[in-house]
């Protein structure tokens, strides 16, 4: 009985996280986000390798 109480209720969690992350994909936190593609400096578009900014600047071409 009691094994049925537990696995009613883990598959009333599972139910509860399916329906949050399809109402709400914005409140996942930014590292389990997918990202979609490598960063790239919004100026001159070269990657991004690292922590550092772009050897750009800011002064694109």
């Amino acid at each position: 009985m009691l094994l049925k109480i537990i696995l009613l209720f883990m598959l009333a969690m599972f139910l509860v996280a399916i329906v949050g992350r399809v109402l709400f994909p914005s409140a996942l936190p930014p590292v389990l986000r997918k990202r979609k593609g490598a960063p790239r400096c919004g100026k001159c578009g070269r990657y991004l390798i690292g922590r550092g900014g772009c050897d750009c600047g800011g002064r694109a071409k």
